[in-house]
C-alpha cells in the first residue's frame, strides 16, 4: 500500500475503533457487563491500528530506499565517467546473460527495471525477467540485486537517542553544575537596616561511561569464499544489538557497570519544592495495576499537568505497546473525545493529549505498582553521554583458524534534572 492508502486505512480503522469501542461502553453502561464479540471487535481494531501505524513509518522508508537504488542505476549520462559506468555493467550483463545488447538495448532494459522499481509496472518484453527470472530473459541480472533480500527478525527498542541529550566526551565522565537554588530576599523601609541575605548554592552531576562489549568470531574460509558479505553482516548485527542493549540501560540500568536508567532514580510522590533533585515525582493511575474505573483520564491529565510549564513544550509521553492499547480506549470526561490520535502523517508519532506518544518497548507493562507511562522533555531531564563509536579490533592470528571480531563501545547516561519528567505509577495512590 501506498503511505496515502495506508493513512486512509489508518483512520478508516480508527473510526472504526471507536465506534466498536463507544458501544461497547454503552453496553457496559446498560447492562452492567460486557459483550464478549464486540470485546474481541475492539481488541482486533486495536491490534490493526498498531499494525497499519508502523507500516505507515516504514512504507516511506522502503520509498526512500528505493529512491536512493534507482539512482544509483547508471543509465546513461554526458560525463565521460557515466558513459565508462554504462559500458562496464553492459558488458558485465552481456556476459551473464548470454545476449548481446548494444547500449540503446539495454538502455531501454535498464529504464523498464526503473518503471517497475518506481511503480511496479511491467513494461513489455522485460515482464517475463521480472517475473520469472529466467536466464536468458536477464532475470539473474535483476534477482541478486531486488529479489535476495536478506530476512531478518525485527527487534523493538526504545528511541532515546532520539528523544535524550547527548553529549560526545573525551575523558571517562561528564562532570557539569546543578544550579536548583536561589537566592533570598526581604522587603525593607527608607531607613530600615539590612540583614544578610542567603547566597545560592550549587551541585554538581557526574555520569561516567561504561563498556559494552562482543567478541564473535569466524572462519577465514568463510570470509574469503561466501558470496554474502558474512563480515559486514556480523557488523551490523553487534551494531544493532549495542543500540538496542544501551537503549534498555538507559531507561532500567542499575547503574553498575552500565548506565543508570531514568526509571531506577528515586521515585517518590512530593512535589518539586520538596523533592531531592535526583528524584522523580509519580502521580498514581487510581487503580492497583490499571487506570481508575471512574474517570480513567484524570490521571493523564495530572501528569501533563504537574511538570512545570517551562518543560512542556518540549514534552512527549513515552509507554510501550501494551500500555498505548489500553490508552486508546480512554475518553476525555467531559469532551467525550478519545485521548489518543494516530499519526496519519509519514513520520508523525500518534499524540495523546496534544503530544507525542513516543513508543518504547523497554518500559514496563502495566502491573501493580509499575511506572509505565514517563511524560516530561527527556532532553532536559536525561543525558546519554558518548567516549566513541564502536571500535573494531580484527585479530586473524590468535584463533586460527577463526578471526575474531572484537567490538567496544563506551557510553553512560544519567539524570540531571529531575524536574523535568514525570512517571505514572500504577497504583491507588
Amino acid at each position: 500500500m501506498t503511505p496515502k492508502e495506508l493513512q486512509n486505512e489508518l483512520q478508516k480503522t480508527f473510526e472504526q475503533f471507536k465506534n466498536e469501542n463507544d458501544a461497547l461502553i454503552e453496553q457496559v453502561k446498560k447492562t452492567g457487563a460486557e459483550n464478549a464479540t464486540t470485546r474481541q471487535n475492539v481488541e482486533n481494531l486495536n491490534k490493526r491500528i498498531d499494525e497499519l501505524q508502523d507500516a505507515l513509518s516504514k512504507c516511506v522508508e522502503r520509498n526512500d530506499e528505493l529512491e536512493a537504488s534507482v539512482n544509483r542505476l547508471a543509465l546513461g549520462g554526458a560525463d565521460t565517467q557515466a558513459n565508462n559506468d554504462v559500458a562496464k555493467h553492459l558488458e558485465a550483463f552481456n556476459a551473464l546473460t548470454g545476449q548481446s545488447l548494444d547500449a540503446k538495448a539495454y538502455s531501454e532494459y535498464t529504464k523498464a527495471i526503473e518503471t517497475y522499481i518506481r511503480r511496479g509496472e511491467k513494461v513489455g518484453g522485460i515482464a517475463n525477467a521480472l517475473s520469472v527470472g529466467s536466464d536468458p530473459s536477464g532475470g539473474y541480472w535483476v534477482t541478486p540485486d531486488r529479489s535476495g533480500a536478506l530476512q531478518q527478525k525485527i527487534y523493538e527498542t526504545s528511541p532515546m537517542r532520539q528523544l535524550c541529550n547527548v553529549v560526545t566526551i573525551s575523558t571517562d565522565a561528564l562532570e557539569g553544575p546543578i544550579d536548583n537554588d536561589e537566592v533570598s530576599t526581604g522587603w525593607t523601609s527608607e531607613t530600615a537596616p539590612r540583614s544578610q541575605t542567603d547566597t545560592p548554592q550549587v551541585g554538581k552531576y557526574r555520569i561516567e561511561v561504561f563498556e559494552l562489549y562482543a567478541k564473535p568470531r569466524v572462519t577465514q574460509q568463510l570470509l574469503d569464499d561466501a558470496a554474502f558479505p558474512v563480515e559486514q553482516w556480523l557488523l551490523d548485527k553487534v551494531a544493532d544489538k549495542f543500540s538496542r542493549t544501551e537503549n534498555t540501560a538507559f531507561l532500567t540500568g542499575d547503574g553498575s557497570g552500565k548506565p543508570r536508567g531514568l526509571l531506577n532514580y528515586s521515585i517518590v510522590s512530593t512535589d518539586d519544592s520538596t523533592r531531592a533533585w535526583d528524584a522523580i515525582q509519580y502521580v498514581p493511575s487510581g487503580k492497583s495495576g490499571g487506570f481508575a474505573d471512574d474517570d480513567p483520564a484524570d490521571a493523564l491529565i495530572d501528569l501533563v499537568y504537574k511538570l512545570k510549564n517551562a518543560y512542556r513544550p518540549g514534552a512527549a509521553f513515552l509507554a510501550n505497546r501494551t500500555t498505548y492499547a489500553a490508552i486508546r480506549k480512554i475518553k476525555g470526561d467531559t469532551t467525550e473525545q478519545y485521548l489518543w490520535q494516530p499519526g496519519l502523517q509519514a513520520g508523525q508519532p500518534a499524540t495523546l493529549l496534544g503530544y507525542p506518544a513516543i513508543e518504547a518497548e523497554d518500559m514496563p507493562a502495566i502491573g501493580a505498582g509499575s511506572y509505565s507511562i514517563a511524560f516530561g522533555d527527556f532532553r532536559a531531564a536525561y543525558t546519554i553521554v558518548d567516549r566513541q563509536g564502536v571500535r573494531l579490533l580484527r585479530d586473524p592470528y590468535t584463533a586460527k583458524p577463526y578471526v575474531v571480531l572484537y567490538l567496544t563501545k563506551r557510553v553512560g547516561g544519567g539524570l540531571v534534572n529531575g524536574e523535568a519528567v514525570k512517571v505514572m505509577k500504577f497504583s491507588a495512590s
